[in-house]
């Protein structure tokens, strides 16, 4: 079959996706990616879905990648030979049988993008943005450098599949910003690392100016090749299920390509007919970086941009989101809610579920908290089926987990749990042990 995909922008003006471009030129809209959905339906929904039962988590280069098995939704332009790809997707569907049980729910169930190689479901998109690349520099050998503006996790990923390909990369961060562990990994690979004293917004103006230049390439997710890699995220779960659709997708929300890329998977296997329902989408924020809630309180009639402020969800801290008009457009279609978390509700939240067997980042216990609201409020039932997006890996974040269990004011935090420093005598032990098991 003669798979193809290209951009184009909501008025219908197409481009290559080997064009280095990223808004329309003629009404400056951000692009899509089109796939020629007519070649696609030539397949039936049953061969689409053996095929892809086939090449999961196989050897074949690339195919057991759970992004390029599923190439022909993604990318089918580029070649294989320059496909760069560490074997991302794939990732655990944890059900949280503790933690649902404590809730009231059966059927609770974490999807951990972060078991990822840079530890963040950013690889998704980030193995086709780079593929890319390489394809472009195959054909005219003319990008110098690609880059990207950062709250940690993108940067990460981009630095590491770029030196997987040889390409420079220019990484920009707020200074500060972003967590030890999270810096340390474009140093490692070898990228630019660029601290800049401003926040996340402000890494994003200057680097999309730069991106203005030809020779640089853009890695965030204004650039839509990085969405057709995250939306298979969509289509893995509803694989994992057998092909069934969970009622409803908690997802956190920051610069929103996330619930514009889920929102994108779920549609193409709808209009395929690899699925003959939707899943409901819940966005949940951070309360102080919360715009599209905002927006959400009037029925997102009204959207203003805002001055994020510090959170513990470092990753989801931006106030002007790139995707914002996208996953409206999303959460309207998926009869959509957007709800957020306060700083203890969010640490309590990812505390309580570490409690029952998980490791929490603090992205995850944004959309935890509003999970329990939700479920508070019985917008989700005892018997739904619930899937909540965990966006990183715990370990990126040790600092926001020793800081709740190391706190010496009060109020203690709700789920505080701290070590005993006791002589080492076996009675005193068994002692402590003794009233630990009968408290």
């Amino acid at each position: 079959m003669n798979y193809n995909a290209w951009f184009e922008c909501e008025k219908g003006c197409t481009y290559p996706l080997t064009e280095i471009i990223y808004r329309c030129r003629n009404c400056n809209g951000l692009l899509e990616v089109r796939h020629d959905m007519d070649v696609l339906k030539q397949r039936s929904a049953a061969d689409w879905k053996s095929l892809f039962e086939q090449r999961y988590m196989r050897t074949e280069y690339p195919y057991g990648s759970g992004v390029w098995g599923k190439k022909e939704f993604v990318c089918p332009n580029i070649e294989n030979a320059n496909i760069i790809s560490m074997y991302e997707g794939g990732t655990n569907l944890f059900w949280a049988e503790r933690f649902g049980k404590q809730l009231g729910l059966a059927d609770l169930w974490i999807k951990q993008c972060g078991n990822s190689h840079t530890g963040s479901f950013k690889d998704l998109g980030m193995t086709v943005l780079v593929s890319m690349v390489k394809q472009i520099i195959s054909e005219s050998g003319n990008i110098r450098a690609v880059m990207c503006a950062s709250t940690g996790d993108t940067s990460a990923s981009l630095a590491a599949y770029a030196s997987a390909a040889g390409i420079p990369a220019i990484i920009l961060l707020p200074k500060e910003k972003v967590t030890r562990e999270q810096l340390i990994q474009p140093i490692a690979n070898g990228a630019l690392t660029l601290s800049l004293e401003t926040d996340f917004d402000g890494c994003m103006e200057i680097v999309q100016k730069l991106a203005a230049r030809k020779d640089f390439y853009l890695a965030n997710s204004i650039n839509s090749l990085r969405v057709e890699g995250q939306k298979t995220i969509s289509i893995e779960i509803v694989q994992q299920f057998d092909w069934e659709v969970p009622d409803w997708i908690i997802i956190p929300g920051g610069n929103l390509g996330n619930v514009f890329a889920l929102g994108l998977g779920f549609l193409m296997m709808l209009e395929l007919g690899m699925i003959d329902k939707l899943p409901r989408i819940a966005c949940a924020q951070a309360e102080r970086a919360n715009p599209l809630y905002r927006s959400f309180q009037t029925g997102f009639k009204e959207f203003s941009a805002i001055t994020a402020q510090s959170t513990q969800a470092t990753a989801i801290q931006i106030g002007n989101p790139v995707s914002v008009h996208r996953a409206i457009r999303v959460l309207q279609r998926f009869d959509g809610i957007v709800d957020q978390a306060t700083e203890e509700e969010l640490a309590d939240a990812a505390a309580r579920a570490d409690r029952t067997g998980l490791f929490n980042c603090p992205h995850t216990g944004v959309a935890l908290a509003v999970l329990i609201k939700m479920v508070e409020r019985k917008q989700i039932q005892k018997d739904d089926r619930v899937i909540v997006i965990s966006t990183a890996n715990g370990l990126k974040f040790p600092d926001f987990k020793v800081a709740y269990h190391n706190v010496d004011d009060q109020p203690k935090p709700r789920y505080l749990n701290t070590p005993l420093e006791l002589e080492a005598d076996f009675e005193n032990v068994l002692k402590q042990i003794d009233t630990h098991l009968d408290s």
